[in-house]
């Protein structure tokens, strides 16, 4: 006996029968301010989502760990460029990258160069200082193309509902 499927039932017998990603619950964006109260989490280019992009964040450019250190984050929230500096620690990120899971949350992801320190920051609420608010046309100029994907369409949308884009 043969089997035949069709070409969609194949194509996910081949996929893995991984259902579609959701995107994160929605959470009611924090208000703008010099000085927030946020959830972090850590992320590195190592990590099995972050392989295909290697060290270069969603702005094309390296991922940075030094006097200015990267951070994903919602740019619809703290837009591209947003640099801030963390008060706990004295660290200074900027906003280049984003992620699947924190379209539409209060989570900024902050760059780690390796897994172990990734894993030893964990997840912490910290007090962030703004030095400096990105600009959401640019943000809304990177993403604009890219929506096919659920997590950017989410960013746009409210890039669009916030700033009248």
């Amino acid at each position: 006996m043969r089997l035949v499927l069709p070409a969609a039932c194949a194509a996910l017998v081949l996929a893995g029968c991984a259902a579609p990603r959701k995107l994160p619950p929605y959470e009611k964006p924090l208000a703008p301010a010099a000085v927030q109260n946020v959830r972090t989490t850590a992320y590195t280019h190592t990590e099995a989502d972050h392989k295909k992009y290697g060290r270069k964040s969603a702005a094309g450019t390296l991922l940075r760990r030094g006097e200015v250190n990267s951070a994903a984050a919602d740019w619809s929230r703290w837009p591209l460029g947003t640099v801030f500096h963390l008060v706990e620690t004295g660290e200074i990120y900027e906003v280049d990258d984003y992620g699947w899971m924190l379209a539409g949350t209060n989570t900024i992801d902050l760059y780690k160069p390796t897994r172990a320190r990734m894993n030893q920051w964990g997840v912490r609420r910290v007090t962030i200082e703004i030095l400096e608010w990105g600009d959401p046309r640019r943000s809304y100029a990177m993403l604009k193309p890219r929506q096919k994907h659920a997590h950017v369409k989410r960013m746009v949308r409210q890039l669009e509902d916030r700033n009248a884009l």
